[in-house]
């Protein structure tokens, strides 16, 4: 008998200790190798659990009874009989069961406060060392069958996810509410983003790719396959947990890869929904979400995936990437955006800079945080942003903080700025929600450029304004941070602006509007705002790999 591996060695080890079963019997790595191989055991025994509420103890774990699959069928069936009346169907489950069940736990349960009321709304798993190599495995034992689908195939399934998500829309936007504390309105449009990205990607991977042009060697003909990775480690953000997955998630899978998502640990709720909806839509295995801590995400990067898609803060980016080796790696990290107003902006430009600076309560990544005006219009400006962000009202158009470090981290720079201009708008929390985490939307000028309300990222509803002599110094503070996400120019002039957002350091720039983006266009940084690209037909290239074939032809 061949020796086992040394990851069936692994599997056997946590059976064992799962099973408490000590010492191991001389069968249990028969049993760990059927784990690991392609009918998927642990995708068996963990429905069985959590779908029909039958256990699965060590007396069961006889090598006999899973050698075929009408053995396995007979197991059971034998022990759903013995669940007797118990036992429910996977549909009464699934609606009598928060999608937290389904996640077993190597840790204590995580303690979930509602950003708005700062109250406990619920307790959730926090995935280990055993369920993270469980996730990994089971995305393996599913990568080949994903891949072999046809693009036809794929894209059914991917719209099929599209339109439960959208069926599913109320249950989706509570969730999302529920974890951030978004408006109603913020939560609808980014579920309807999400749907959107998965039906763009289903229809993007049936296009295909430009063959390499002919005749590139005498007598040969060239072409190039475009072949997945394998199994993408995708980890999320808590300012936009549905949304940034649907970034990441739907070129992934488009592209004939499996996914294990890791979501932030203070909004698991709609990525395990996600992954709900995923087993029905796309098969087991080629979509399974760990919740979990920060360890959960390094236990992810660290595991057997081909990949890792990181999207949050500059420091996590660098410990990704240390982590990760070799593997490849896409980042997306802060943005610190700047906004070049000219003179002669829009009349309205101060309203869309205040829109976009509290869109999300100002944690988005691409937001505008810092306006840089020419000094003939700066006073004109910093009047203009006070009042328009007085008329911002929190709970209708902007949500709180995320949590307790995002809110001490605003106190915490906004306490050190040496602003010698402050503007508060006035906040009123809805009533009961006065001890979540909200802050007020505040105006910042007369900043050195060294201010630390400048050089960090606040990530809140905050503009500071910096005074510039001419576009050449406005240029020069914009592009002053290393950041180098998003910038946006307001002007009325097409040379000056066009001209302007040659010479901004950012991967995407926006004139006379910030903050508008579409599935069909490229999004992505620079510095250390990180790399790789987000969204449009280019994101696809992050999870593939391509592979040219030369074939002689003729008699040459």
């Amino acid at each position: 008998m061949n020796e086992p591996s040394s990851l069936t060695s692994r599997v056997t080890d946590l059976l064992c200790e799962a099973l408490q079963i000590d010492p191991p019997p001389a069968e249990m790595d028969l049993i760990a190798a059927g784990l690991l191989d392609s009918i998927g055991f642990m995708h068996l025994f963990a429905a069985m659990e959590t779908e029909f509420g039958i256990g699965v103890t060590a007396a069961d774990l006889s090598p006999d009874r899973f050698r075929s699959v009408e053995r396995i069928a007979a197991f059971v069936s034998a022990k759903q009989e013995q669940a007797g009346p118990q036992a429910e169907s996977a549909e009464a489950a699934e609606a009598a069961t928060p999608p937290a069940a389904a996640a077993p736990a190597s840790a204590e349960p995580a303690v979930l406060t509602d950003p708005r009321t700062g109250r406990e709304r619920r307790r959730v798993a926090v995935s280990g060392v055993r369920e993270v190599a469980a996730a990994v495995a089971e995305c393996r034992a599913a990568a080949a069958g994903w891949a072999a689908h046809t693009p036809r195939e794929r894209a059914r399934r991917l719209l099929r996810l599209a339109d439960l998500v959208e069926e599913r829309s109320a249950e989706y936007v509570a969730a999302e509410q529920a974890g951030t504390g978004k408006p109603a309105a913020e939560a609808a449009g980014e579920v309807e983003q999400c749907a959107d990205l998965l039906r763009f990607y289903a229809g993007a991977l049936r296009t295909g790719r430009s063959p390499a042009p002919g005749g590139l060697l005498p007598g040969r003909e060239s072409w190039v396959r475009w072949e997945p990775l394998g199994v993408v480690g995708v980890i999320v953000p808590w300012n936009y947990p549905l949304m940034m997955a649907a970034w990441r998630i739907g070129p992934a899978l488009a592209a004939g890869n499996t996914v294990v998502l890791k979501p932030a640990l203070t909004t698991p709720d709609t990525a395990l929904l996600l992954a709900r909806d995923a087993a029905a839509a796309l098969g087991p295995g080629v979509l399974l979400t760990v919740p979990g801590d920060r360890d959960t995400g390094r236990l992810l990067v660290e595991s057997d995936v081909d990949a890792v898609a990181f999207t949050g803060s500059e420091t996590g980016g660098r410990d990704v990437v240390a982590r990760a080796g070799l593997r490849r790696v896409s980042l997306e990290l802060g943005g610190n955006c700047p906004a070049v107003v000219l003179p002669d902006a829009p009349p309205d430009t101060c309203q869309g800079l205040v829109a976009a600076a509290t869109y999300n309560a100002g944690q988005s990544c691409a937001s505008p945080a810092r306006v840089i005006t020419l000094r003939e219009n700066y006073e004109q400006t910093v009047e203009g942003l006070a009042k328009a962000m007085a008329e911002r009202r929190a709970g209708v158009d902007f949500g709180p903080l995320n949590n307790a470090d995002q809110a001490a981290r605003y106190d915490r720079i906004v306490a050190r700025s040496a602003a010698r201009v402050e503007h508060v708008a006035p906040l009123a929390p809805p009533p009961g929600e006065e001890d979540g985490h909200w802050r007020p939307g505040r105006i910042l000028a007369d900043l050195p450029a060294d201010d630390p309300a400048v050089r960090e990222e606040v990530f809140a509803p905050v503009l500071t304004v910096q005074a510039a002599d001419d576009h050449a110094e406005a240029v020069a503070l914009a592009n002053g941070v290393p950041q180098a996400l998003a910038a946006s120019v307001w002007g009325a002039r097409a040379d000056e602006v066009l001209d302007l957002a040659g010479q901004l350091d950012a991967g995407e720039v926006w004139i006379n509007c910030h903050l508008e983006q579409t599935a069909e266009l490229p999004h992505g940084g620079r510095g250390a705002s990180g790399h790789g690209t987000d969204m449009s037909v280019l994101a696809l290239t992050e999870y593939q790999r391509p592979k040219t074939v030369t074939a002689r032809v003729g008699r040459s």
